[in-house]
């Protein structure tokens, strides 16, 4: 999966692992406080854009949870039954997020369409557009953090959730607009049709999330930039003679590479074995926590390529 460009300056692992709980942490936080905020706005003023708002900020507060296990359970170290780690639960926290957002875009569409056919006036309007002030200030600076833990640590969940929340912020601003609108000219229409975008908004994170998800599950590459520079130190190593099948995945904080490493075929084993260990070396300079598997192969004797292979 095409992760996001992390920091120049890359954290140690056990602080990537501090700042993935706080985010997780601190998620659910913002989506429990935000529930009782707007459950009280909407038991004051009938809105049903802000009864989505609701909604979607319970769903939050689940996948926020989802999110929270996952991660610590992705951040364990690989044992007898799991070699290559518990990374991949990050990516099964998205699919489940996904889930959850669908189910709350249907059930907004639902509420949206009665609203549309029986329009009702709002009642104190005023606590809908203090609710929603507060929660566009609070959603800002959760994004705006998760932002940062994700360009820190490349989290395939946080990244998720960040998404998540980036559709609350319009969510939140479009309620917002739809219920100044009703107070000052009394056009109840707008409500739900408000209401009605924001689903829009929600299956789109839906989608994005989805496909971040996916490309972990299913192993997608590396971005080019980062396998161009695998490339680049495998050959800058002494005894390097040439390098093929370069294949190469993440899961969770870790990144897998695997890479054959053409030499010289009169060499000793022993000076095979110290070649790939500098690659190896290398190649672990590229990123915090990653695993290198090094095939020696003799120069001239390559195998064939699959056609996917470079």
């Amino acid at each position: 999966m095409s992760a996001p460009p992390t920091s120049t300056a890359p954290l140690s692992g056990q602080a990537q692992r501090r700042l993935l709980h706080l985010a997780s942490l601190t998620s659910i936080l913002v989506a429990v406080a935000l529930i009782f905020a707007k459950l009280t706005a909407w038991a004051l003023t009938d809105s049903v854009s802000l009864l989505a708002t609701l909604g979607d900020s319970v769903l939050d507060a689940s996948a926020s949870l989802i999110n929270f296990f996952a991660i610590r359970h992705a951040l364990q170290p690989a044992d007898e039954e799991h070699r290559f780690g518990h990374g991949k639960a990050e990516a099964l926290a998205g699919l489940a997020q996904a889930a959850f957002i669908t189910g709350s875009a249907v059930f907004l569409l639902l509420q949206a369409a009665e609203r549309l056919i029986h329009p009702r006036p709002l009642n104190q309007p005023g606590v809908g557009i203090w609710v929603m002030s507060l929660s566009i200030v609070m959603t800002l600076g959760l994004v705006l953090f998760q932002r940062f833990v994700v360009r820190r640590t490349g989290s395939t969940a946080i990244q998720a959730d960040s998404l998540h929340y980036q559709g609350d912020l319009l969510m939140n601003a479009s309620v917002l607009i739809s219920i100044l609108i009703v107070d000052r000219w009394g056009w109840t229409i707008i409500d739900p049709i408000a209401a009605v975008l924001i689903a829009g908004i929600i299956l789109k994170s839906v989608a994005e999330i989805a496909r971040l998800s996916l490309d972990v599950l299913m192993d997608r590459e590396l971005p080019e930039l980062e396998r161009q520079a695998v490339r680049e130190v495998a050959l800058a190593c002494a005894g390097v003679e040439g390098i093929h099948d370069l294949r190469t995945r993440r899961a969770g904080l870790c990144v897998f590479v695997e890479i054959h490493v053409e030499m010289q075929p009169e060499i000793s084993l022993r000076k095979a074995h110290h070649i790939a260990d500098a690659v190896i070396r290398a190649i672990k300079g590229l990123h915090e926590e990653v695993e290198v598997l090094v095939h020696q192969d003799p120069l001239g004797v390559e195998e064939a390529q699959l056609p996917f292979e470079n």
